[in-house]
């Protein structure tokens, strides 16, 4: 049997337990159940690995410490500000976009697809709301490489939102590449010119598709392990890391400078900018 059929018949036969629990448990849940209780199978937030796999060490002060501007942008001048943002995916249900907008947070990524089977089903409420208060906004789409092809999985993620527009208000897709959350292989079975080719293909897809090339998101650790020098997405691709700590720390290889940083995934996942909010709209406008 193949890898991807292993997967889909083992997140049926969980989907068709976790339906039974959730019924069974309807009568005694209390009626605000968090949205989580009813999308965490088959669905995983953007970090959510590199938290399991890495453990979160931030605390507030390295919070503080992740608004300070570091290293360089990509024009190669020395990053003076930073713009706060997060991430959200239907673990947050229906987002209080004008609470965190009074959070000073002026950009968000939301979760679009998962593979080519899973939907955020709260994605028109995220994508548009985010959108609606006044902040520049993005899609992501979290990888399962052993499942289909990098170019279905673009095409995939395209195709359910995860397009750009050259609005000046939605910035390029990103391509979340983290620890597979459906097995003990942290790099899905495969070597690192096979995951580095299936990276291209996504790449090489999205771009034909929307004329922009994807962000990718990614921890040093997870990347070095499962890519390392394989190939070299730095000339063409906007750096995410994950890092839950005091400071960026080391870049993944093929890149010199980071993009955003994940500096958080508690009390759910916050970012930086490396740089003013004109450089995020430049992004943004392509």
């Amino acid at each position: 049997m193949s890898t991807a059929r292993r997967i889909r018949r083992g997140l049926r036969s969980v989907v068709v337990a976790g339906s039974v629990s959730a019924l069974l448990l309807g009568a005694l849940s209390p009626a605000n159940a968090s949205p989580a209780d009813a999308f965490e199978i088959g669905n995983h937030e953007m970090g959510s690995q590199i938290a399991r796999v890495e453990g979160d060490h931030s605390s507030p002060s390295t919070h503080a410490r992740a608004m300070q501007p570091q290293g360089v942008t990509a024009d190669g001048v020395s990053a003076k500000a930073t713009v706060a943002g997060i991430d959200v995916a239907s673990h947050q249900g229906n987002v209080d976009w004008n609470h965190w907008w009074g959070q000073g947070k002026r950009f968000a990524y939301v979760k679009a697809t998962e593979a080519t089977s899973y939907k955020n089903p709260y994605f028109a409420q995220q994508y548009n709301g985010s959108y609606n208060v006044g902040m520049i906004r993005g899609a992501y789409h979290f990888a399962v490489p052993n499942s289909s092809s990098g170019t279905a999985q673009a095409n995939y993620f395209v195709d359910n939102g995860g397009g750009w527009s050259a609005d000046g208000k939605t910035l390029p897709g990103a391509l979340d590449m983290e620890y597979n959350p459906y097995g003990d292989n942290a790099c899905y079975g495969m070597s690192q010119s096979q995951m580095a080719s299936w990276i291209r293909d996504f790449h090489n897809t999205y771009h034909n598709r929307t004329g922009r090339y994807p962000v990718i998101y990614t921890s040093t650790s997870w990347w070095n392990m499962c890519v390392g020098t394989a190939q070299s997405f730095g000339s063409t691709v906007p750096l995410w890391v994950a890092r839950y700590a005091d400071s960026v720390g080391a870049l993944p290889n093929g890149w010199g400078y980071h993009t955003f940083w994940q500096y958080t995934s508690s009390p759910l996942d916050q970012n930086s900018f490396n740089g003013a909010y004109d450089r995020l709209q430049a992004l943004a406008r392509g």
